[in-house]
This record gives C-alpha cells, structure tokens and sequence, in this order.
C-alpha cells in the first residue's frame, strides 16, 4: 500500500513538473527610448535587463521570462500605444523601461490604475513619489530630484556662491532645478529652461559666459548634455568654469564627447569602480557581451530584471497572486549592484548618493573617478505626500 502511495506521488510531481516545463512565460513589456539622440539611454536599460536573463537561460526568479521591447522614440502618444498593444494584445502583466518623464507621465498612471505592475527603471518624477503613488509602481534608480541634491549639497560644501542653472523644460528638468536648490545655499546666477531635445545652446553659453558664474549646475541627458559639453568646449569655457550635473558623463557620453568632458562632476547611486562581487561580475560580463563598459542605466537595467526575478521566484511566477508578488518587490531582496539598497513606504530607493568627477586615465581613455559619498540612506522630500 505504501509502494502504490508512494508512486501515486512521485507520478504526480512528475506531472507537476511536465506542465511547469511548459508553462506560459511571463510577459514583460518594456518601452524605452532607442531612436532619437538620447537612445542610448534606452540601449542600456534594455541591455542590462537582457544580460540578466542571459545569465539565467531566459528565466528570473527560475521563471521562464519573455520581454518585449517598444522604441516610444520620447514620445507621450507612442508609449501609450506601445503600452496598449502590450497590455491588451500581448497580456503582459508587468511593463517596465521608460527613461524620459513626459512619457512616463502619459503611460503610468493608466498603467497602474489596470492593475498593472510598473517597475521602473529610471524615470522618478516627484509625482510618483508623492501625491500621485501607487501601490503598483515601484523605482528601482532614484526619485528624480536625489542626484541633483547630491550636486547641490557638494556645491554648498564647495562653497560656491554665484551658480548658473541649466536644464531643459519638461517635468524631470523642473525636478532636478528643485532638487539642487533644495541643497544648494548659494546665489543664483540665472535659471534658465531650454527646449527639450534641443541641440544648439550659443545662446545660453554666451548669456552664461556674461553671467560670470563660479560653477554652472546643468541637467541635459542623453543627446542634449553630448551637444552642450562639445560647444561649451568650442567656446574654450572647459576648465575655467567648473560644470555639475546629475549622472551628466555616464561612459557612452564620455565616449562621444572625449576630452570636453574632463574634470566635470557629476551624482550617481552607482559607479564602474565598485569595488563589490556583485558589481565586478556584472561590469566584467556586461564587458564581453557588449563590448563596451556599462552606464548606470545598464546597472539600473541588470538591477530591475533581480528586483523582478525576487518577486517571480516567490510566487513561482504565479502573477494572480498580486499581494504576495506586491510584498515580494517590497522586500527587495536581491543583491543589488549599487550595494545597500531599499525601499521606503513610496517604493522608491532609500540608498546612497555619491559624487564623482571625469579623469583621464593613462591610457588615454575617460571614466568616472569617485571622490566621495555625499549622501548615505538618503531618502526623497516627497514620501510624506504619499498616502495609498
């Protein structure tokens, strides 16, 4: 009788195990910006993310994972017809991957609202963070604000007095401005707010030229910050004005701007230099996959696919059990590559902040040096306002 129990059992795992084989995979529909000049910023998210399902056959959290991949091209009404096709066509149930906040504006919330995950990867406007939380979306890079309030506190710890502000206007360009302002004590020599995407900047060099400022602060991602550095550059204004921006010279920008990006300083929650197994291992496989190094959009890539797979891996890839996956992303228990990493009661990152500065090293090349942690468990201004 025992035998007859006993292989009843073992046939039952067996079919358990058979269907499990060919489960469904999770679908994970990631929107991102590859086309225009700041595509790159979506090359590394998406690459970080694949290199972590590489590492593990395809499967997060040992769950067989299918990502699908959209360019919105930073535009609003492409990311919401990316969204759509994904959610209602595809029946993703976990969407990922936007860099820019005006998209991210148009596309999450309704997101969210169907009951949807969003984990982000980057975009962290203070709406998100606040007022406009939601129990379904989590940040896995940083509220937007926090790299530039590393810049502001080490500008005021510098003790500079008379700081000129660049940026371009649109919500993440007023967020940062809010952010280094709030750390910052100094004058403010001017604020000005370009267009977005916008590719010549004579005017605002020449009007920050008169201003006579003893630093400029400036937030131009992607395309926009490769154009600014390379005139500021052909003006010969690169080492007499000291410039600072958040996450301003990630490696691919360092790349295409080359020497003009010598000695500006510049905020990350991560560095190449980490010295860490976590850290190590995934530069060094980024490294051959890629052939190049990584930005800390590829690290917040890598680190987003982890979070994802922790959550997988405690529901055993079961999506319709959504408190246990919520609980499970709220426990962020992975090894993140950044170090010390978690979430407060906004499901942003409580982490910390650090400031870096670009050196030429012997061989010619440019990296990101770390010169100090500015920052340690920093959390953002706006979890108070949130209430779900």
């Amino acid at each position: 009788m025992k035998k007859s129990i006993s292989g009843f059992v073992l046939f039952l795992l067996a079919i358990s195990a058979s269907l499990a084989c060919g489960a469904e995979p999770v679908k994970i529909g990631m929107i991102t910006t590859l086309s225009t000049k700041a595509g790159y910023l979506g090359e590394e998210i998406r690459d970080g993310f694949q290199l972590a399902l590489d590492q593990n056959d395809g499967s997060l959290g040992g769950v067989p994972v299918e990502l699908l991949v959209g360019d919105d091209s930073r535009k609003p009404e492409k990311g919401r017809q990316i969204a759509k096709r994904f959610i209602e066509r595809d029946h993703a149930q976990i969407l990922t991957g936007i860099a820019f906040s005006n998209v991210a504006m148009a596309v999450v919330p309704k997101v969210v609202k169907k009951d949807i995950f969003y984990i982000s990867p980057l975009s962290g406007v203070s709406f998100f963070a606040g007022k406009g939380c939601n129990r379904n979306f989590f940040n896995v890079a940083w509220q937007t604000d926090n790299l530039s309030e590393a810049i502001g506190q080490y500008a005021t710890e510098k003790g500079y007095t008379n700081v000129y502000i660049l940026a371009p206007n649109y919500i993440a360009g007023k967020d940062n401005v809010a952010g280094f302002k709030r750390f910052y004590k100094g004058k403010i020599a001017a604020e000005v707010y370009t267009s977005l995407g916008q590719a010549d900047y004579a005017a605002e060099i020449a009007a920050l030229r008169a201003a006579r400022p003893d630093a400029v602060y400036f937030f131009l991602p992607g395309g926009m910050g490769i154009n600014f550095l390379k005139q500021f550059s052909q003006a010969g204004l690169t080492g007499t004005i000291p410039l600072m921006g958040p996450a301003a010279t990630d490696e691919r920008l360092l790349k295409a701007v080359g020497k003009a990006a010598i000695g500006v300083i510049n905020s990350s929650q991560w560095s190449v230099d980490f010295n860490t197994p976590s850290n190590t291992s995934f530069v060094a496989a980024f490294q051959k996959k890629y052939g190049r190094t990584p930005t800390l959009f590829a690290s917040q890539g890598y680190d987003t696919a982890h979070l994802i797979g922790s959550a997988l891996q405690a529901v055993s890839g079961d999506l319709s059990k959504k408190d246990a996956f919520r609980s499970a992303l709220e426990k962020a228990d992975f090894i993140s590559v950044r170090g010390a990493f978690r979430f407060g009661p906004n499901h942003f990152p409580i982490q910390d902040y650090y400031v870096r500065q670009v050196v030429q090293k012997e061989d010619g090349s440019l990296t990101n040096k770390l010169l100090k942690k500015v920052f340690t468990d920093h959390q953002d201004a706006y979890v108070g306002q949130c209430v779900r």
